[in-house]
């Protein structure tokens, strides 16, 4: 089995009065998938709708391949306190408030649903909590999505919405679409890290 061997790099750029993110991936070359755990990494950011604002880094979410378990941990700040919903979505798209991320990565075409569901989103992953004090602590396991084949999230954006994700219970198109979670607070796009 082969990876790519990628190098992911941020920038800010100054244009005019817009003030752009950038974020690249360069492949390398193709390597050779060892025993070794495939980590990547997340930046994640405050949704920002104005294109002039500056970026404000919430957190770093880090992700790591074992085997057919991806364990997702990190830290995000600067969060209201309670329950947010936790999604990976389709598109590597941070722009227009995180909005251009697109929706839930779903190859499977199947209606949200909580991470223990068959019937769910490849992208659900449920909820996060943040305290009284807007920190999220993330710990979470899961064995659908992964680093690698058809179900990687490898240059794709996770996303925190402003509400809990009532993990497709509801009785409302939206709860069957996005767990009706709300807006996007923060987003990073997912990228692979040595």
């Amino acid at each position: 089995m082969y990876r790519p061997d990628t190098r992911t790099r941020i920038s800010c750029m100054k244009q005019g009065d817009q003030q752009r993110i950038r974020m690249s991936m360069k492949v390398k070359k193709r390597v050779a998938l060892d025993a070794k755990a495939v980590k990547a990494r997340a930046y994640t950011l405050k949704a920002n709708e104005r294109s002039n604002a500056p970026f404000e880094l919430l957190g770093i979410i880090d992700f790591t391949q074992f085997g057919g378990t991806l364990k997702i941990n990190g830290t995000l700040h600067g969060l209201s306190p309670g329950l947010h919903g936790f999604h990976v979505h389709d598109k590597g798209d941070i722009g227009d408030g995180c909005k251009a991320a697109g929706a839930h990565f779903n190859p499977t075409n199947k209606s949200h649903g909580a991470p223990t569901d068959f019937e769910r989103h490849v992208g659900d992953l449920g909820n996060i909590e943040a305290s009284e004090a807007g920190v999220a602590h993330i710990s979470i396991e899961d064995s659908l999505v992964s680093l690698h084949g058809p179900y990687s999230i490898i240059g794709r954006t996770i996303v925190v919405h402003e509400r809990a994700d009532d993990l497709g219970r509801g009785n409302t198109e939206a709860s069957r679409t996005t767990g009706d979670s709300g807006a996007r607070v923060a987003c990073g796009i997912i990228g692979i890290v040595n």
